[in-house]
């Protein structure tokens, strides 16, 4: 199988039970992605080779014996630097746990390991999962153009799928942060149902608005990591006891969208969103129509008062997480993240209430909207794929623009599936969103899916792979 890094990850599997492929043969080639590429990127804060090595040959064996555990069996991939790996340093992006090695595996971590997934390694982040990395520590670069955003925080969980250095990878999404970096790399990235993946093993930014999810290269890629990851924890008690559908077995091909209706929030979208986003989402939701979905017109729920009164709650769990080592150790963290524990730290009484009631209340009318239809397609950015100095250029106004279309599904948890829908002529990668109610995520996936079986977007390569 040639170009096998790129392929796709379902192909792979079928090829390795088959035996028409070893996970060693697998491994290598993508460890010889990760010698290539990440001096130059910097996706991989660790890269755990030997053991990856080892794990693919006990799977081989495994499977050699008759003992297939699944379609992430002898599959390479790898974590967010925030998920725990006993023995293995874990990060968070954070100075401060620069030589932290947790004793246990977060239960995600585990997941993969009981499907027989191999650890490349952990993947570079941004400082505490905020906007900016810490300043000592290297940023990684997108490798569509060099001086594209990568998308944070979830940064190296963006860069290697889309470079062949992982065929799919673990991102965490507070407000952006599995959409933004899918968006950035032209990948497919899932924010699932608040608690549909445990959070146990983990550190968080704002533990009622983090999610963990995959990314990977396409819906049906995402699926069959999302059936690993997602489940009841007891360890940790948020999480959802719910049965896992077979998101992989449900996809449909492009008979998927059939009969789902796809709500147009033009009010919502326009005038913020710029011409040629709103082109490329039109374009996609044409796409979605000609396989069976009935778009229409919707009018979503007052964003503006709960963006300006709920987005601060962010800041005050980040302080929350943080009270342990700030400001008794504030000397080891970056200026952005230390502002914004500041900022949590000194908020208003009066203040965080009036948040909290405002986002029960988008909650609430978005969840009326949600049982009316079958899900709603929005833009991931306003202006396309940006740069790092536009990212930048824009907090300076506040951080509302960034997040309009994204941080409004973290308050509320109803779950997201970002995908590719066009290029901009200087190679901007540009993606949509499809968002439904709680628990919907393989819904969204049978018409992320079969977007895909009729478009290319997805197999678009950077130029740097």
């Amino acid at each position: 199988m040639t170009d096998i890094a790129f392929q796709p990850l379902t192909l792979v599997a079928a090829q390795i039970k088959s035996g028409a492929v070893s996970p060693v043969e697998v491994t290598e080639a993508v460890l010889a992605q990760v010698e290539k590429l990440n001096p130059k990127l910097t996706a991989y804060w660790t890269v755990t080779a030997d053991l990856a090595r080892e794990q693919a040959k006990q799977a081989e064996a495994e499977i050699a014996a008759g003992r297939y555990r699944g379609p992430l069996h002898g599959i390479p991939m790898a974590v967010k630097d925030l998920c725990f790996t006993k023995g293995i340093k874990t990060t968070g992006g954070m100075k401060i746990y620069e030589d932290f090695v947790p004793d246990h595996d977060a239960t995600v971590v585990e997941n993969l390991r009981n499907a027989g997934a191999v650890l490349i390694g952990k993947l570079h982040m941004t400082e505490g999962a905020t906007l900016e990395h810490h300043p000592e520590f290297t940023e990684p670069v997108n490798p569509w153009k060099e001086d594209l955003w990568t998308g944070v925080s979830s940064s190296g969980s963006g860069i290697a799928p889309a470079t062949g250095m992982a065929y799919c990878t673990i991102g965490s999404d507070t407000g952006g942060s599995i959409r933004f970096p899918s968006a950035c790399n032209n990948l497919t990235g899932v924010k699932p149902t608040w608690g549909r993946i445990s959070r146990f093993g983990i550190f968080d930014l704002a533990a009622t608005f983090d999610h963990l999810g995959p990314m990977a290269r396409s819906a049906a890629d995402a699926a069959a990591m999302l059936e690993v990851l997602a489940g009841h924890d007891p360890k940790d008690p948020t999480s959802l006891n719910e049965p896992v559908p077979d998101y992989l077995g449900l996809l449909d091909g492009a008979f998927g969208a059939r009969g789902m209706t796809i709500g147009i929030p033009n009010g919502y979208i326009e005038p913020d969103a710029d011409p040629e986003t709103v082109a490329c989402l039109k374009d996609a939701v044409a796409e979605l129509k000609k396989v069976g979905a009935k778009p229409v017109d919707c009018d979503f729920p007052d964003v503006d008062t709960f963006l300006e009164k709920a987005m601060s709650l962010t800041m005050i769990e980040l302080a929350a997480t943080h009270a342990d080592t700030f400001p008794s150790q504030s000397n080891m963290y970056g200026e952005w993240i230390r502002e914004g524990i500041e900022a949590g730290m000194a908020a208003n009484p009066v203040d965080v209430a009036n948040g909290v009631i405002e986002r029960r209340k988008f909650t609430g009318a978005l969840t009326d909207l949600l049982d009316e239809i079958d899900m709603i397609a929005i833009p991931v950015f306003q202006k396309v794929t940006p740069t790092w100095d536009e990212v930048r250029a824009q907090q300076e106004g506040g951080s509302r623009a960034l997040f309009r279309f994204t941080s409004p599904f973290n308050a509320s948890g109803v779950p997201s599936v970002t995908l590719p829908c066009g290029m901009t002529s200087d190679g901007r990668p540009i993606a949509f969103q499809l968002i439904g109610t709680y628990g919907t995520e393989a819904k969204l996936l049978r018409a992320a899916h079969a977007y895909q079986q009729v478009t290319d977007w997805h197999t678009a390569k950077p130029p740097v792979h």
